[in-house]
């Protein structure tokens, strides 16, 4: 509940009200957003004691523009939490890491090349970790093992047989693991509330969702370079294969860093990039979560480049599941419905520019549109919108409880959780089946083939040429031991 309080209070409301409005938030809505910003505040302003404060490393920090940085920049803004360590493989990004650190009053973090001895401070409660996807389950599993509480980037694994892996270590550690899932929390609570709506059957059965995530970037083969100085590519590769470092000459196109994710072999391009989050909230939004579909097959898709030097993802594609209710999730590269003209909380339609041409809902749009027989939805990082004026403009009568508390910091829930020992809004539970989904996805692509899936085995049923793919064999060293 708001409490009556000083003008500056009451002005800090009413600016919070009209911001969220202008986000495109039902004013209803925006006022439950606002009563969880102030019950953060009143925790935040609470005195942190030394032995509360959160000793914390960051693995895989990268470059500028890596979600390392992000997360690292959600993290330091929390009350009482404190950097002392970061690793990354490439010299080069740690040392431009540790320089913002120490700019930011972290003054005497260390640099490690090598996750391992990062780890080895005893002093350090918890990590974040933005490493290639090929790592995270390997990253992750020692560092719960080693004491520590974990946020993960998304996408949780790398294969379904690793987000089995993560499960099993989560409950035997009794550690707290948060995937960055963050469309749960962030964005305003703009999907909560999309996920809030369907729960609460605004648009009646939900017959389609179509998760519009992107196509996937092409290459023509990339040559072999020198490895960098500042990177120890053997280390960087870990589990994989050994393979020729590639770079274009106009440094472009790589199998490293960013452009990892357009590779199989170290991601599941689109499907576990954008994947992640759209299809998370698909699962969140039907009732899905640790369960999953039960049919996995590819409408349609281009073929991907057989150059073993080129981006080898599927450039455009259609995937749908199907699950036990009937309902059909689609997640694709773009050509889905050509929803037009949609109203948003006003019950208008939004306009471009200067109100001179609406703003229509593509075929091709990133987000997702929940298809229901009374009705649609299209939610984006950008808006929520209905194909009705009293879809968004009515109330929620009875709350569907989609959590026990409404965080509006994916990364604040982490630390609260920490504390609390209460499950993150986005546990190992709920990113590993949200990651299995988009892991079929990929198995589908790749397979060609229609498959049939148990979501409680967590297996393909008939056949063991799919059931394979549900793993990767490591290099040596390497071994995912569970």
């Amino acid at each position: 509940m708001l409490h009556r309080g000083t003008l500056s209070r009451r002005g800090f409301i009413s600016q919070s009200m009209a911001g969220l409005t202008a986000a495109g938030m039902p004013g209803w809505y925006a006022a439950q957003v606002i009563a969880a910003q102030e019950k953060a505040k009143v925790e935040e302003k609470k005195t942190v004691s030394a032995a509360d404060r959160m000793i914390m490393g960051a693995i895989g920090i990268g470059s500028p523009k890596s979600r390392g940085r992000a997360i690292y920049g959600a993290a330091k803004a929390i009350h009482g939490v404190q950097y002392v360590a970061a690793c990354d493989a490439d010299t080069g990004h740690l040392k431009n890491a540790l320089d913002m650190m120490k700019k930011d009053g972290f003054s005497d973090v260390v640099g490690y090349p090598d996750y391992r001895n990062l780890l080895d401070d005893k002093n350090i409660n918890a990590v974040t970790i933005a490493t290639p996807d090929h790592w995270h389950a390997l990253v992750a599993i020692e560092a719960l093992r080693r004491g520590k509480d974990v946020y993960l980037e998304k996408p949780l694994t790398l294969t379904v047989a690793e987000a089995e892996a993560l499960r099993k270590v989560v409950k035997e550690t009794g550690r707290t693991l948060q995937t960055g899932s963050q469309q749960r929390s962030d964005m305003n609570g703009m999907f909560r509330l999309a996920a809030e709506l369907i729960r609460t059957n605004r648009i009646g059965k939900i017959k389609t969702i179509e998760c519009r995530i992107g196509k996937n970037p092409v290459s023509g083969p990339i040559p072999k370079a020198p490895v960098p100085k500042t990177l120890d590519w053997n280390l960087w590769l870990g589990p994989t294969a050994n393979v020729d470092y590639l770079l274009s000459k106009d440094g472009q196109n790589t199998n490293c860093h960013y452009e990892f994710r357009w590779f199989y072999e170290y991601s599941g391009g689109k499907m576990t990039d954008w994947g992640a989050h759209h299809l998370d909230i698909a699962q969140w939004s039907l009732g899905m979560d640790g369960n999953g579909p039960i049919a996995i097959e590819t409408l349609e898709a281009d073929a991907p480049s057989k150059d073993p030097t080129a981006y080898n993802c599927h450039p455009n594609f259609k995937v749908q599941y199907t699950y036990a209710n009937g309902t059909k999730v689609i997640a694709m590269s773009g050509g889905g419905t050509n929803a037009g003209e949609m109203f948003n909380k006003d019950g208008k339609v939004p306009m471009i520019g200067k109100d001179t041409k609406p703003r229509l809902v593509g075929p091709d749009e990133n987000g997702i549109l929940f298809i229901g027989e009374g009705g649609n939805i299209f939610v984006s990082r950008s808006m929520i919108v209905a194909s009705d004026k009293k879809l968004l403009a009515e109330p929620i009568k009875v709350d569907p409880n989609l959590y026990d508390g409404r965080p509006i910091s994916h990364m604040a829930n982490f630390f609260d959780c920490v504390k609390s020992k209460k499950k993150p809004i986005c546990d190992v539970e709920i990113g590993a089946s949200s990651v299995t989904v988009c892991h079929l996805g990929v198995i589908a692509l790749r397979s060609g083939k229609k498959l049939k899936w148990d979501p409680i085995a967590r297996k393909f049923l008939g056949d063991d040429s799919a059931n394979k793919m549900l793993s990767r064999e490591y290099r040596a060293p390497w071994k995912l031991e569970v």
